[in-house]
């Protein structure tokens, strides 16, 4: 397997998809982790979305993380959420907390990751590690001896390497210190998503 833990959270595999479909896909592969990203939606289809992820998800190992809509996410019981900067500046962490939902934090450079870890959130995420055309970036590909530099100055708390990584590069990602991987083309864009996701999971196709 490219990697030893699936009890932790976040999984080490961690796709990032923008639809219930793709939720109810990858929970029937196994996977453990899954964040809901669907941006651009009102409050009540944000509500919407996040129900029937969850209700797709029920009777699976998989847990969804919402990304941005921290209140549908507490309408709908979620147990996971995850916000960007962007997002951090609106969200009520008081409510959140309150509510119970963990917190993964996006990060990009210094002065966020400041603003990330003054939230105490359960998991960081660094990006882009490495080029990415799914939406535009206002920050240069991270490489990944700032994976290694992140981590040290997170400690325990979990890091999410995220951009442009594909499964051949795991183990580099995974032995510079990052604890999870959040995938998003390499599974939606791949011309056979579900043998990539055995092998993200280490499985093969054979064996499924």
């Amino acid at each position: 397997m490219p990697y030893p833990d699936r009890s932790a959270y976040p999984d080490p595999f961690y796709p990032v998809v923008d639809s219930v479909a793709w939720v109810a896909r990858l929970a029937r592969l196994g996977v453990g982790t899954i964040q809901l990203r669907a941006k651009e939606l009102n409050e009540s289809e944000a509500l919407q979305i996040v129900t029937d992820a969850l209700e797709v998800i029920k009777g699976t190992d998989a847990r969804l993380v919402v990304n941005d809509y921290w209140r549908a996410a507490i309408v709908a019981g979620a147990k996971h959420l995850h916000l960007g900067q962007e997002d951090l500046v609106d969200a009520d962490l008081s409510e959140i907390r309150k509510a119970g939902l963990t917190l993964g934090i996006s990060t990009h450079d210094d002065e966020e990751l400041a603003t990330a870890l003054a939230a105490k959130p359960d998991y960081i995420a660094l990006g882009p590690i490495f080029p990415t055309t799914l939406k535009s970036m206002r920050f240069a590909p991270q490489g990944i001896p700032k994976i290694t530099e992140w981590k040290k100055r997170i400690g325990d708390i979990p890091l999410v390497a995220i951009g442009g990584i594909k499964f051949e590069q795991s183990a580099e990602i995974f032995a510079a210190g990052a604890d999870s991987i959040a995938v998003v083309s390499d599974v939606t864009q791949n011309a056979d998503p579900d043998a990539r996701v055995r092998q993200w999971l280490g499985q093969s196709a054979e064996a499924a």
